[in-house]
């Protein structure tokens, strides 16, 4: 989706009922910054007021993540375009949050190995040494929670077994045994438990 003509296209409706972007805004309840920022294509809509600024409008869902007015001749066509469109993004973001899941790991890693090694090294046995230690422990593990969010919320992983796509709850996925991104799991269609390997697309 192309968040500048869409921006375009919401202003040139919005000149056409006759609106500003304060009264845009009062009738979706928001402010007049959220509107501006779609115009400049710097934001999208959200998806709970959607309908209501299309209905406001006078526009469909299809025309206004197109950025344009469809004709009904080429609707079908939109539609497919549009579903790719969002398909495609998906998948992008997607890659972006991966790709911060193991920046964080890795970063993570460094940090604890650095840590373990200046407290050995630098500090003198005893209390403070432990507590250190324990310390930097703890700070990596905070990173390793939130690494496993971000682990979960995008693909799934596909059993061994029958192929199905699981998506386990955090709980789930915190408690599996874990080779890397492949998690132990227990598949809910066919009721076995195999190594289960993460894919991005659910």
């Amino acid at each position: 989706m192309d968040q500048s003509k869409i921006g375009k296209f919401i202003a040139e409706c919005r000149k056409q009922k006759n609106l500003t972007q304060m009264q845009l805004s009062e009738k979706l309840g928001i402010t007049d910054k959220a509107v501006s920022k779609w115009e400049r294509g710097i934001a999208m809509p959200d998806t709970s007021i959607m309908l209501e600024l299309c209905e406001i409008l006078g526009i469909s869902v299809n025309e206004l993540l197109s950025g344009e007015k469809i004709n009904m001749e080429n609707n079908d066509q939109k539609n497919e375009q549009l579903l790719l469109d969002m398909a495609k993004e998906i998948e992008k973001k997607n890659k972006t949050i991966w790709s911060s899941m193991w920046a964080i790991m890795i970063v993570s890693m460094t940090a604890l190995f650095a840590g373990i090694l200046i407290a050995a090294f630098l500090i003198p046995e005893g209390v403070w040494q432990f507590v250190a230690i324990l310390g930097v422990v703890v700070a990596f593990l905070i990173p390793c929670f939130y690494a496993l969010k971000l682990e979960i919320s995008v693909g799934a992983y596909k059993c061994k077994n029958c192929g199905h796509k699981i998506v386990p709850t955090y709980s789930e996925a915190l408690w599996a045994m874990h080779r890397g991104t492949t998690r132990y799991l227990k598949c809910p269609n066919c009721h076995k438990r195999s190594w289960c390997k993460k894919e991005l697309k659910k």
